[in-house]
């Protein structure tokens, strides 16, 4: 019998009818991957921690945050819950004003880390709110952390160089870094108020600001004002169908707690650290280890924010550069002089809150500070 010559396929011809089907495999493959990778981005998983409302209502019905000044706004309470943790990990009520999104008010963390954002007092706020109203003129521009921002424009009705939600930095600990693009969406949800590209520019900008010279860092600030004073004056020009060429003025308001903010964002530029000690009635104890441990870790200043009866938390800087930042001379730092900065004058202090007024290029007088 004579076997037929086709009764099996050569080896190399079978393999090449075989590639065209293995090429659609890769590519069908690879394209799966990137659907599921792109699944991924869009769909990151739940955030590992929910805002659960305790309680809302009218300034009535939260009688104790001292809100009378602002009968028309709508307070709400919530819990910070993480998964598996029946205990909630921060407290903080927001307020809105109508339809308007959501503003933070303060913010009590009750975990031994930072969590989301930092520790504010509404007692604090309020009465930065009342010196605004104070001291600064009712067309005042307000330059301040974008939060904070959003706070004096709620509270104080004073325009301000940010008004949506920034977001950065996000402040999460180092468990939940893997799931950071799924908190991004999370918080983005749950505050609905995202800043636009320029305001995003503008919020790098004033991080420039704080971080440069005190002169330097003044010369930002004006260029930051000036900006945004040169689109409300067309915008009233308009309305009022001339030129409004009236100065403007324009105030920074700083936390100490924008200092922990920046160091998060800029490391290599800010070289900061903070740390916890308790009180225990005993001040001299408790700054004669606090000095101790700063010279142990080889810090050359700090400063400090009272968060409760019983802690403080200290904020240390590293090197003379950080300290030789705007932001960390407009703070009580052990090597700094407030009272004597002239780079902006300050006006306003109370509990960790610093008001500054930004001078025109031509002066350097300071103006006195008020309480």
């Amino acid at each position: 019998m004579i076997a037929s010559s086709t009764s099996r396929a050569h080896p190399a011809r079978r393999n090449s009818k075989l590639l065209p089907s293995l090429g659609i495999l890769l590519v069908t493959g690879g394209i799966l991957l990137l659907l599921w990778f792109a699944w991924l981005w869009f769909n990151p998983g739940p955030a590992p921690y929910r805002y659960q409302l305790v309680e809302e209502g009218s300034i009535d019905k939260f009688s104790q945050l001292g809100l009378e000044a602002w009968p028309d706004l709508t307070i709400a309470q919530y819990e910070v819950y993480a998964e598996e943790v029946d205990q909630p990990l921060a407290v903080t009520h927001i307020a809105r004003q109508g339809n308007s999104a959501p503003v933070r008010l303060d913010w009590e963390n009750r975990t031994s880390e930072l969590l989301l954002t930092t520790d504010s007092k509404l007692s604090e706020l309020t009465a930065l709110a009342g010196a605004i109203n104070k001291y600064a003129a009712k067309d005042a521009l307000i330059l301040a952390w974008w939060d904070t921002s959003r706070q004096i424009n709620l509270l104080a009705g004073r325009d301000t160089l940010f008004t949506q939600r920034v977001g950065e930095p996000l402040i999460v600990p180092a468990h939940w870094r893997n799931r950071i693009d799924a908190i991004q969406k999370y918080e983005q949800a749950f505050w609905d108020a995202t800043a636009s590209a320029d305001e995003q520019r503008r919020f790098q900008r004033f991080a420039d600001a704080l971080l440069a010279e005190p002169q330097a860092g003044a010369a930002i600030l004006r260029e930051l004002a000036a900006e945004a004073a040169k689109s409300a004056k067309s915008d009233k020009a308009d309305k009022a169908g001339g030129d409004a060429t009236t100065a403007r003025e324009a105030y920074i308001a700083i936390h100490v707690t924008d200092l922990y903010k920046l160091g998060i964002m800029r490391p290599e530029q800010f070289d900061m650290a903070y740390k916890n000690f308790p009180m225990e009635g005993n001040m001299h104890g408790m700054i004669g280890y606090l000095k101790n441990w700063m010279l142990e870790n080889e810090f050359k200043t700090y400063t400090l924010q009272s968060l409760s009866d019983k802690l403080v938390r200290g904020y240390f800087l590293r090197d003379v550069k950080s300290l030789n930042t705007l932001i960390a001379q407009m703070l009580p730092f052990t090597e700094s002089q407030p009272l004597d900065l002239t780079a902006v004058q300050l006006i306003y202090q109370q509990g960790g809150y610093w008001v500054y007024k930004i001078p025109p290029a031509s002066s350097e007088s300071p103006s006195p500070a008020g309480g």
